[in-house]
């Protein structure tokens, strides 16, 4: 039996009460972490269901398909900073609540939505309600484990998102199976109102005792910066271009309103965000290191969906299983990360997951239109391991740096960084793809009508649905089609593994080795 010395109990910082419960309180937050992040992943499976006529759908079109999407990431991304703020002023067991309520809302509403509008604006709802569960769930972790525990509770958090992320198309090819389209909506409203429950029961509360007074120019700027800045990339990589007035004003106006809010953050006496922070170049490599991460891991997913289902013909469902490699091995290794930190120290594990995820990216040259399936599954696994070994040591290290009770802040940082990663990797990443397609398939298209030429370019679905719509005429598209987009991934794959090679040398220049726990912020 493990005993307590006095001596630990007077160094605990943690009450003695929220200390025994707290692998409970971590198991509530996972599966609060687990809807809020499978929701992302689970509803790109229902696209073409929800695109059917009534009444097997909702008969949305592409735009419309695209801003159901869209809507979320855009409220989502524009109010984590904010709602992480919010949390550590009003209290993260208050902000977990009201962003679990208003998702589960939000997911009943679109399950019942009679219209693409009311989808997309339901869409946006359930975004709201993302937002503050997000950043409340780290933070709250940060205040119910002790120092020692918290690499391990925080490689067990980001396990659970990258699994989320992987399992999200296997549940949603399983509900399509049996049920209506709304089912991938539906099924979140009871894992909420459990979540709720043991939300209540076993979550304590906590903010910063002395926030300050609250800035309301900054989080407008906030705001407007975030939201100006994720449509900006979401409509470049919509069109495939990013010179598009759609979508380099919007980005550039995001720019600016955000370097207008770092200018007033530095010279206003109530910051909403501390710049200093970011002085630090352990927290500032840290984040950098997840971002970078984060546009390898959706870039990924995004690539290689269509390389099972469009090139080899596998279901959305067998598609689905054949990525849990990258799941099962972030399941597996996140958890296991400290250890690795122990011995090696955080620039060492950070830079290895990096070099590892470039090698894997420069692995899918191997791949084509007959290679042995199990060669992907192989560079999935360890391009799950190698993020595996860089999300739970930078997560570790932004939040140590700062003390607890800014806990809510730092997380929205954190999870910022890791949404505007993710949305540059499936624009940057979806255009590179895009625009390398385009130009391998182009010289193919004369045979077919001059209407239908420019949507068979723009993507191999647009020439497989075209081929699909005229029949044996337009057969012999098939083959270039794959051939150009085989090619077209293995460009994006190189890309992405440069990504990862400059995250690496960010890791060892700026990353600390060994940290002690007294050396760290409380």
């Amino acid at each position: 039996m493990t005993t307590t010395s006095p001596a630990a109990t007077a160094a605990r910082r943690v009450p003695e009460a929220v200390h025994r419960r707290r692998w409970g309180i971590l198991t509530v937050l996972i599966f609060s972490l687990l809807v809020v992040v499978l929701d992302s992943s689970i509803l790109n499976v229902a696209m073409k269901t929800i695109a059917s006529p009534e009444p097997t759908g909702l008969g949305a079109t592409q735009s419309q398909l695209e801003w159901a999407i869209n809507s979320y990431t855009l409220v989502f991304a524009g109010l984590l900073f904010t709602a992480g703020l919010l949390g550590d002023r009003l209290g993260r067991k208050k902000t977990l609540l009201f962003g679990m309520v208003v998702f589960g809302l939000g997911s009943l509403l679109c399950s019942m939505a009679t219209s693409p509008a009311e989808l997309i604006g339901y869409r946006a709802a359930m975004g709201v309600g993302g937002a503050f569960v997000l950043p409340a769930t780290l933070a709250i972790i940060m205040n119910v484990f002790e120092r020692e525990e918290q690499p391990r509770a925080i490689g067990i958090w980001s396990g659970a998102v990258g699994l989320a992320i992987a399992i999200g198309p296997i549940a949603g090819g399983l509900l399509l199976a049996h049920f209506w389209w709304g089912s991938v909506f539906l099924v979140n409203v009871p894992i909420v109102v459990l979540a709720l429950i043991g939300m209540v029961w076993l979550v304590p509360d906590s903010r910063d005792p002395k926030p300050g007074k609250l800035d309301p120019l900054g989080v407008l700027l906030s705001v407007v910066g975030l939201v100006s800045l994720i449509y900006g990339i979401i409509k470049g990589g919509q069109v495939a271009d990013f010179t598009v007035t759609e979508s380099w004003l919007p980005i550039l106006v995001g720019l600016l309103v955000l370097a207008g809010f770092v200018l007033y953050q530095l010279r206003t006496r109530h910051p909403v965000l501390d710049m200093g922070w970011f002085r630090n170049k352990h927290f500032s490599a840290s984040v950098v290191a997840v971002g970078l991460t984060f546009f390898a891991l959706m870039g990924v997913t995004f690539f290689s969906v269509f390389y099972l289902q469009s090139v080899r013909g596998y279901s959305a469902l067998q598609a689905g299983l054949l990525l849990l490699p990258l799941a099962v091995a972030q399941l597996l290794v996140s958890p296991r990360a400290r250890l690795v930190v122990d011995r090696f120290g955080v620039k060492a594990t950070c830079a290895s997951g990096l070099l590892m995820i470039a090698a894997t990216f420069a692995g899918f040259l191997l791949l084509g239109r007959d290679t042995g399936i199990w060669v992907l599954e192989v560079l999935a696994f360890f391009q799950g391991a190698g993020m595996a070994l860089v999300m739970p040591p930078a997560t570790v290290t932004i939040m140590s740096t700062l003390p607890r009770e800014k806990a809510g802040s730092g997380s929205a940082v954190n999870n910022t960084f890791r949404q505007v990663g993710g949305s540059l990797g499936v624009a940057i990443l979806g255009a590179l793809l895009s625009t390398t397609y385009r130009s391998g398939i182009q010289d193919k298209l004369g045979a077919l009508p001059v209407p239908l030429r420019a949507p068979a370019g723009e993507s191999i679905e647009g020439t497989l649905g075209i081929v699909q719509k005229i029949g044996p005429r337009a057969a012999g598209l098939v083959d270039p089609a794959k051939d150009a987009f085989v090619h077209a991934m293995h460009i994006t794959a190189l890309a992405s593994s440069g990504v990862a090679l400059i995250g690496a040398v960010v890791a060892l220049a700026f990353l600390p080795g060994r940290v002690k726990p007294e050396e760290q912020a409380g």
